[in-house]
């Protein structure tokens, strides 16, 4: 086929006409490619998890009932609730008056720390400071799934596990009030006889990841084979073996056994096999989902099937990359609190029999 003949009024684009036209293609095509490259990548081609993460958030796990089925938070109400968390933290790091009195014997009722007789000041708690944007908007809760964002309902047999579970908090009268009640073991017996998180054990409840009162860091490190994810409270490497298969049913741990496959540009890791409480033993499976969003931003988004609720529950929030260093999470070798509990148990029931004549 014969080639038209150039004619005057049909004239090609001149060199420079060309160039100018591959900066402009240049300008809008480069963006992309930039943002696909902004994910670092292992030399196997997946994304690298690898970093320190700080998990500290404003966002409620739970939905407030108000809010319903609304999933999103205006930016307005963000702004709001920033500015009170941090007007909160200043009154709380503010010199305390010295001449004031002695807190009520037991404390004042209150379910903080000590029950009102003092315990960790501001300086060692770190909730958050911010709330982050999850696909491009704030949200009222971690939970969407349900859709109004809450835990679902408890089963028959989860309400009866948590009746007869052994409780975390007890009353304090500044007395040996077990003793007056007579019934069972004492709360404060023996180490075994406290909370795992007292015992600087790792408490499953951080399964499903979570933002909690302080050390919220997490350290991931990744290879072909396995990810690491060190927590640093309390202290718990979590190993999940890529493309592997879970251990025997009767092999239990407080973080479960972890497997994780790729599927595209995201990690699943499927855990089972958790090793729960005296009393709350029971079918718990977490399913998690991280992908790399950008060079220091993770989305993790998770998935909870446990029998005592009854139906499965969802979650998702940003893991922020940070700078910040994860230090070693020294809780038992320096407990003293475990050892105060105890004997500060002693001293109320010596007490106590001295005052009743019992020997």
């Amino acid at each position: 086929m014969r080639r038209p003949e150039r004619s005057a009024t049909n004239i090609g684009p001149s060199p420079l006409t060309v160039l100018l036209c591959g900066a402009v293609l240049a300008l809008i095509v480069l963006p992309v490619s930039a943002s696909e490259d902004d994910i670092p990548r292992l030399a196997n081609g997946k994304p690298d998890l690898s970093g320190n993460y700080d998990l500290a958030s404003l966002t409620p796990f739970e939905r407030a009932e108000e809010h319903g089925e609304q999933q999103f938070m205006a930016d307005e109400e963000v702004e709001r609730i920033e500015k009170m968390a941090a007007a909160g933290m200043a009154m709380a790091n503010s010199p305390s008056d010295p001449d004031r009195e002695a807190p009520p014997a037991g404390g004042d009722g209150t379910v903080t720390a000590g029950g009102g007789v003092g315990g960790y000041n501001a300086f060692w708690v770190d909730p958050g400071s911010r709330m982050y944007k999850v696909d491009g908007r704030y949200r009222n809760s971690v939970l969407y799934d349900p859709p109004n964002g809450r835990l679902p309902a408890l089963t028959a047999e989860g309400k009866a596990r948590r009746a007869k579970a052994r409780p975390y908090v007890f009353k304090n009268t500044g007395t040996a009030w077990w003793l007056d009640e007579g019934a069972g073991p004492g709360p404060y017996d023996d180490p075994e006889s406290l909370a795992t998180i007292e015992r600087c054990i790792f408490p499953n409840g951080l399964m499903p990841a979570r933002s909690v009162l302080y050390n919220n860091l997490y350290t991931i490190t990744q290879t072909d084979t396995h990810v690491v994810i060190l927590v640093e409270w309390m202290h718990e490497a979590r190993i999940i073996r890529l493309n592997s298969e879970h251990v025997a049913d009767d092999i239990l741990s407080v973080s479960g056994d972890s497997i994780g496959h790729w599927e595209g540009d995201t990690l699943v890791v499927e855990t089972t096999n958790f090793l729960f409480v005296p009393g709350m033993q029971r079918d718990y499976r977490l399913v998690e989902r991280f992908t790399r969003t950008s060079k220091d931003t993770l989305l993790y988004d998770f998935t909870v099937y446990d029998e005592d609720y009854e139906e499965p529950y969802s979650g998702k929030y940003t893991w922020p990359q940070t700078e910040d260093r994860l230090y070693e999470y020294a809780c038992h070798e320096g407990n003293y609190a475990m050892g105060g509990i105890l004997r500060g148990a002693r001293l109320l029931e010596k007490e106590w029999r001295e005052q009743h004549g019992d020997d």
